[in-house]
């Protein structure tokens, strides 16, 4: 069965139900049946067998609509971030080679119009079910080529993704997802597709807004949300600040794409009292690897998801045994299939193993924990230190809202840390922030430099941009911290 297959069933059931919600737009099941369907046929007359279509588009009914219909014609959707510099877009459409590229489509275009909009024949004849196996999404993260990282999917790993999620959180027609983040991040378009493989009303919008997806959970009756921690935050702030009471009819909070704060959890559950909150650890390359509840330690990562295996091994490839860390290999059916836009350095392979880089081990309960990122990791003084432990104490100073370690050139020790942060409002002094570091690390992990930077650079999935946040210390846009 493909990844579309239950849209038909789901029309058939629920004709009349609403499918699909965008603002005040709405789409009905029967309707949304038909759309992908014109939709499907369009593309296989213009996308030959093996090829893909780019789709340059902005969050809007046209891009959901034509990832659904490319994925039921057996058609690749490669979402471009339409945000991206002409010489970025050029570049990937050179390596890609599209046969097709949908851009510059009005946003307003509401569900209904978009098959004629584009030209779509009237009642086409049903096609051939596509094979699982076949490609079926090229998505993009941060790359370290110069050009965006373009990640290959088939149908297959996504479906193999839900009936996961189905196994440890369930979800049915009867819980209304709201994905309220960019669908060029695989998390939201995720979220879209998973819901309407459900039969699960989705609901999505032009581009995140605290206010509007706090509006949009009370209006549809949403009951299950999935966001990124930096969501999360602004929501709880943006409640707090309207003075708006707890929200008891979301059941599930699910988080991914960075790791959330233990010290915000409390707030979270005043906000969704009878959610129940579960985190996820993965990569673009490997899906889902792990997941945490709120019974996992507030420092790991949690258990491997249903169908994964993970393991720890050492550089040269052995497994490694309990508290030991090395690099963190997955196998799993949720996998990638390949780069679309070259082969990364960071990715190794151990038979059907993957890593992408990611440190870390397990404790004795068998959860997982991380430390860093090889690719990360910094030596001063012949010491490897992983600057995302630093990061993490810093984080939890009350007047630090950002935090990177860069490793620096340096005379004595090779190189230094030098810590970088984004006031919370009142900066604390260097010796104050230095005195919190030293009663949570090492002296040998203690940065000794630390500057401000105003205007934090984030990714599109709202991760720091640490390479922005080093181009920003090379350009002497950092003021030292006094």
């Amino acid at each position: 069965m493909s990844l579309t297959a239950p849209l038909v069933v789901h029309g058939r059931l629920r004709p009349g139900e609403t499918a699909l919600v965008f603002g005040d737009d709405r789409l009905k099941w029967a309707d949304l049946d038909r759309a992908v369907t014109r939709l499907e046929a369009l593309i296989t007359s213009r996308v030959p067998a093996g090829q893909g279509v780019a789709l340059s588009l902005p969050n809007s009914p046209a891009l959901v609509l034509l990832v659904l219909a490319a994925c039921r014609a057996g058609r690749e959707a490669q979402v471009f971030d339409p945000g991206w510099p002409e010489a970025t877009a050029r570049r990937v459409t050179e390596r890609l080679k599209p046969a097709w590229t949908v851009a510059g489509l009005d946003l307003d275009i509401p569900f209904a119009q978009v098959s004629d909009a584009l030209g779509a024949p009237a009642d086409p004849p049903p096609l051939a079910e596509p094979s699982p196996d076949l490609p079926f999404y090229v998505g993009f993260t941060s790359g370290s080529t110069g050009i965006p990282k373009g990640f290959r999917r088939s149908q297959a790993s996504w479906i193999a993704s839900i009936a996961g999620e189905a196994e440890v959180f369930g979800l049915d027609h009867t819980g209304t997802v709201l994905a309220p983040g960019a669908l060029v991040h695989s998390l939201f378009l995720y979220a879209v597709v998973r819901g309407l493989h459900a039969g699960a009303k989705v609901v999505f919008g032009p581009r995140f807004s605290a206010r509007a997806a706090l509006a949009a959970i009370e209006r549809e009756d949403v009951r299950v949300l999935y966001a990124v921690p930096t969501q999360l935050l602004m929501l709880i702030e943006a409640a707090e600040r309207a003075g708006q009471g707890p929200i008891k009819r979301v059941t599930r909070v699910l988080s991914s794409g960075a790791k959330w704060p233990p010290s915000e959890t409390a707030r979270l559950k005043r906000l969704f009292p009878n959610a129940a909150f579960a985190e996820f650890y993965g990569a673009s390359e490997l899906s889902f690897v792990a997941y945490a509840d709120e019974s996992a330690p507030a420092d790991s990562v949690g258990r491997p998801f249903p169908g994964v295996e993970v393991t720890i091994r050492d550089a040269s490839g052995r497994r490694l045994p309990v508290g030991r860390t090395g690099r963190v290999y997955v196998r799993s059916a949720l996998c990638f299939l390949e780069y679309a836009t070259g082969e990364e350095p960071a990715l190794r392979r151990e038979g059907e193993a993957l890593s992408v880089g990611d440190m870390g081990f397990f404790d004795a309960g068998g959860f997982l924990h991380l430390v860093g990122r090889a690719d990360r990791m910094i030596i001063s003084s012949g010491r490897n230190i992983h600057p995302e432990e630093i990061e993490a104490v810093l984080r939890r100073h009350p007047d630090i809202a950002e935090a990177a370690v860069l490793g620096v050139a340096d005379a004595k020790r090779g190189t230094r840390l030098q810590a970088i942060i984004k006031p919370a409002g009142q900066p604390p002094t260097a010796a104050e922030l230095m005195a919190f570091a030293r009663a949570h690390l090492p002296a040998s992990k203690v940065p000794r430099h630390v500057a401000v930077l105003a205007e934090w650079p984030h990714t599109a999935s709202g991760k720091t941009d640490f390479a922005g946040v080093a181009r920003a210390w090379q350009a002497g846009a950092c003021a030292a911290l006094a």
